[in-house]
């Protein structure tokens, strides 16, 4: 699949009516939507579909309950919307998920329950559910885990649960339906210019090595924590757009919560609400806000970040998570607005979660911030900003009830195949075709080997890491029993791509490098 679209990029010697940086949700989505109005589209990602952000969030498809205590209703209003549209359009990632706020003292459950009644009522038609009061019992029963010292009930709420990465898959896939070319690990190197305006990027294949220009009459740049590298390549005078801020998560077992509830603490130590969100089978726990200064592919947690989690864990679980019952931590970037300069210096959790959108004097187009849950909102708007700025024909956006590529209705969540949607059906007949397809990459792990053929084959996948990272989400789950599949995806993609035992061990070597750093 790779292969085939480099060489329709270098044999297609006409203009693309848009170019799109970035290989993350935001980058995705303006493709989605360019291509769906029928324009000419390309995607260009310097490493994997969302290797960065996009595949590091808390795994939440949501309003933002704490936008909501800030007053930001407009924002609010603008993501509930867009959650219900994701949940409409991609059921067979995106769930309906029961949160409870727990309460302690005597005022928080009626004030919880007035204001996520509030936030119901923003959602309108595209509402999950009713907020409700708990009992106490109740709510014991939902979360056998809660320290019950002090409770008295609580107050349970509605949001969307998904898979980032696979909904990122399935957007390029959704590109790609739609008419467009989507390249992963095809860096761009350059912009070019004509007159003063940017008609086009220099793009280098990071896999084979080679170089090669597209001509485009807009050009967008949805890099994420990385926009400032392209905005310098057009103005190397241009002041830092974004400042990055780190937050960490941590994965145990479902049994550190005990039900299939998840868990909101509205107000940490830090000021940030934080979550115990039932996920795969596990439970993740964050997130933190830390300024950070550099942007990088893979982030590492600090140590106090991780004491943190730890620490306003135990705080509400009887039985809370120690470092060895940590399965994966991981750590992603948000690309928050830098602040002013001379401007005081403030804490990222008070720095603007808004997107930003705006077009350069030499036409670039450069859209960053905002949320996985806003990311077709994004789009639509910068797909219409392009068409404005770059002289192309007025269309009208059609994503707003566009089914996303693997669109299921109903499907059955105990199986891990679910996030494959329709073409879970396609997976299968390769197991059919092949007995060893059936085979399992881990004991302990119902991925097998077809999915593995299935990631080179559908999904762009050509190296370990994007496979047990991106693919299947075996590093997320459990990093120690990723490192273990490492050598048999190694194999198993050997035989698929045609690579050698030299290659074989390189990729084992350098995923097993990643993975050490997502071990406690």
């Amino acid at each position: 699949m790779r292969e085939n679209n480099i060489h329709r990029l270098k044999a297609d010697r006409r203009p693309w009516d848009f170019i799109v940086i970035g290989g993350g949700a935001t980058g995705l989505g303006v493709a989605v939507d360019a291509a769906g109005r029928g324009f000419k589209t390309v995607l260009l990602e310097q490493s994997d579909f969302a290797k960065a952000t996009s595949s590091r969030s808390t795994k939440l498809v949501h309003g933002g309950v704490r936008y909501l205590q800030k007053g930001d209703v407009a924002l609010v209003r603008e993501a509930l919307r867009e959650r219900g549209r994701l949940r409409r359009n991609a059921p067979h990632l995106v769930k309906d998920q029961r949160f409870i706020v727990a309460a302690y003292l005597w005022w928080e459950k009626p004030f919880y329950t007035i204001g996520l009644t509030l936030y119901d009522c923003l959602a309108g038609k595209l509402g999950l559910g009713r907020s409700l009061p708990m009992s106490r019992s109740k709510l014991i029963r939902a979360i056998p885990q809660i320290i019950r010292k002090g409770l008295r009930g609580g107050v349970a709420y509605h949001d969307g649960q998904f898979d980032d990465a696979r909904l990122a898959v399935n957007l390029m896939q959704t590109a790609v339906d739609e008419g467009a070319v989507a390249l992963n690990h095809a860096r761009v190197t350059g912009l070019l210019k004509t007159g003063g305006r940017v008609s086009g990027v220099t793009v280098r294949d990071e896999i084979g090595g080679e170089s090669f220009e597209l001509k485009g009459r807009c050009i967008v740049n949805a890099t994420g924590i990385f926009v400032d590298d392209v905005i310098r390549m057009d103005n190397s005078d241009s002041a830092p757009l974004v400042r990055p801020s780190q937050g960490i998560h941590l994965v145990v077992d479902r049994s550190f919560l005990g039900g299939d509830d998840a868990i909101m603490i509205p107000k940490t130590s830090d000021g940030r609400v934080l979550f115990g969100v039932p996920w795969h089978n596990r439970v993740i726990l964050g997130t933190t806000d830390t300024p950070v200064k550099e942007c990088v592919l893979e982030p590492k947690p600090l140590e106090e970040e991780i004491e943190f989690v730890l620490k306003t864990s135990a705080a509400y679980l009887a039985r809370p998570p120690q470092r060895k019952d940590v399965l994966c931590v991981f750590a992603g970037l948000r690309p928050l607005s830098a602040p002013k300069k001379n401007a005081d210096e403030k804490e990222t959790k008070e720095l603007s979660r808004r997107h930003k959108l705006m077009a350069a004097p030499s036409g670039l187009i450069t859209i960053t911030g905002g949320k996985w849950t806003t990311y077709r909102q994004m789009a639509q708007e910068t797909v219409d900003l392009g068409i404005h700025r770059c002289a192309l024909p007025e269309r009208k956006c059609v994503t707003a009830d566009m089914k996303i590529h693997g669109y299921m209705h109903l499907v059955d969540r105990s199986d891990w195949r679910s996030v494959y949607g329709s073409d879970g059906d396609r997976i299968q007949a390769l197991q059919n075709e092949k007995p060893e397809y059936a085979e399992k990459l881990h004991p302990d792990f119902d991925f097998t080997a077809a999915e593995v053929v299935w990631a080179i084959r559908e999904e762009m996948a050509v190296t370990v890491d994007d496979v047990l990272a991106r693919r299947v989400r075996a590093l997320y789950l459990d990093a120690r029993a990723a490192k273990e599949m490492a050598p048999k995806t190694a194999r198993i993609m050997a035989r698929e791509m045609g690579k050698d035992e030299a290659w074989e061990k390189m990729q084992v070597e350098e995923f097993v490098k990643i993975a050490d750093q997502y071990i406690l």
